[in-house]
Order: C-alpha cells, then structure tokens, then sequence
C-alpha cells in the first residue's frame, strides 16, 4: 500500500472527517484567508460572528518562526509528497493549517515546538546539521527511526510521539483542503445538471 492510500485510512477512520470539527473549521478559514487563490467567494457555513473575530485575530499572530515553518513544510512533503495524482502536503497549504491549528488549541504549541527542536538535535547529532539542511537520505533515515511505533527505537519516544502528531495533522490538514478532497475523489452533494423535462415525458402529457 502507498503511503499517501495509508493517510487516507487515517483521515477517514482513526481521525474520521465527522470527527475533524477543529481541523476542518481551520481549513475552511484558511481558504478564506488565502486571496490569492483566485476561489469564488463564499460565506463560511456556521460560524459566528465571535469565531470569525477570533479567527482574524489568531491570523494576524504567528507562532512558529520561519526555521520551524520550513522544517515543518519539510517534515509534512515527507508524510505526504507529490505524486502522479495531486501535489505535496506543503502545496496543499498544510503548513498554513498546522501554524493556525497551533494557535487554535494551544495544548499542541508545546509538543510541537518541542518536536521541532529534537528533529533538530538528532541531525546535529548524526549530521551536524539542521534537519532542514540535511540529505533527502539523511532526513529519511532519521524519519524512519521515529514513524513506526511498534519499532520503539531506545531514546527515541519523544520523535515518535511528535511525528505521529504531525502525521496527525498533516493527514487532517491535506484531506480536508480543497487538493486532499480531488485526492479522495469525494465529489459530496453536488447538483445534477438539470436540461428541462425530457421530451417523452412532454408528449406523454401534450406539453410539446
């Protein structure tokens, strides 16, 4: 099974899209947020007037610096990289996502950060360098270490718990934008395409 087929069993059963009220509500606003996506307007379904306050305060804040912002658009193209089928995890806009989910639920700011900084202290260790300026290889090999739980690699409990909050978010944030949604092939209520009373039935009743 591919990773990315892998994901989607996470985003529609472990995580559940019925159940993903905080993420999806964050990638409904920051598809409002976003302009230069060029999308056709629309008024965000449900939400009140305090929330949509809230939102455009928690827009204007920023949390992660732009070294954890580019480690995490790099740690989430790992999770979720470009295929034949759609882009990467980045051009989904999940980093966007994970930097306001962080605002969002603050419980998560901790862990995340913290998460960062060991991704960090391992590449120093093994490469003497940042996560960021390592290898494609020397990054996969440290990933590895760290994405399968039952593996449990001594001193590695605190990666392992963070990338699977990453893999977390970033399945949440990836299938719920509007390129995770193409991914699944979810087309949802989507009206018929109406061409009047077909012509038999006009007949049938002298309606020519």
């Amino acid at each position: 099974m591919k990773r990315r087929d892998a994901l989607k069993g996470i985003s529609l059963t472990t995580l559940g899209l019925a159940g993903l009220s905080p993420q999806v509500k964050a990638a409904e606003v920051l598809d409002l947020a976003d302009p230069d996506k060029k999308k056709e307007p629309w008024e965000p379904y449900g939400r009140t007037k305090g929330e949509l306050e809230r939102d455009a305060k928690l827009f204007k804040e920023q949390f992660f610096n732009k070294h954890e912002m580019k480690t995490i658009s790099v740690l989430a193209d790992i999770i979720i990289p470009k295929d034949a089928q759609s882009g990467s995890a980045s051009e989904a806009g999940v980093p966007d996502f994970i930097e306001f989910m962080a605002k969002d639920q603050p419980n998560l700011q901790t862990p995340l950060r913290g998460g960062l900084l060991w991704l960090d202290a391992q590449a120093k260790r093994r490469f003497d360098k940042t996560f960021i300026d390592c290898s494609d290889a020397q990054r996969v090999e440290i990933v590895e270490d760290i994405a399968w739980p039952e593996r449990k690699k001594t001193g590695m409990s605190q990666g392992i718990a963070f990338f699977s909050l990453m893999r977390n978010l970033t399945a949440s944030g990836f299938f719920t934008s509007k390129m995770g949604i193409a991914d699944l092939g979810y087309v949802g209520n989507t009206p018929n395409q109406w061409d009047g009373v077909p012509e038999e039935v006009l007949r049938q009743y002298g309606l020519e």
